[in-house]
């Protein structure tokens, strides 16, 4: 896999995703998922995602990697819910 400058896609998934003819929603988010789990720990996830969806998503706004990475940012922005014995009534 060929390495790249970019900071937020060292491994250059997300650019290559953009060069695959026909590629599929789900194939986007199997791509997605690698890179999230390839993204260096010193690297903020957040901001990465910002940063490449604002790359991207003026070009190519119909690419289903767009909408991945959309999603990904709704993600990171919804609000966490604290489960457990934590959040029970007393």
């Amino acid at each position: 896999m060929p390495r790249s400058d970019d900071p937020n896609d060292h491994k250059g998934l997300i650019r290559e995703a953009y060069n695959i003819d026909g590629i599929t929603l789900k194939e986007c988010r199997t791509i997605f998922l690698d890179w999230a789990l390839s993204l260096p720990a010193e690297r903020d996830q957040t901001q990465a995602l910002t940063d490449l969806h604002a790359l991207y998503a003026t070009q190519e706004a119909d690419h289903p990697m767009t909408q991945v990475l959309a999603e990904g940012l709704q993600s990171a922005k919804a609000p966490k819910r604290r489960g457990g014995w934590r959040s029970r009534p007393r």
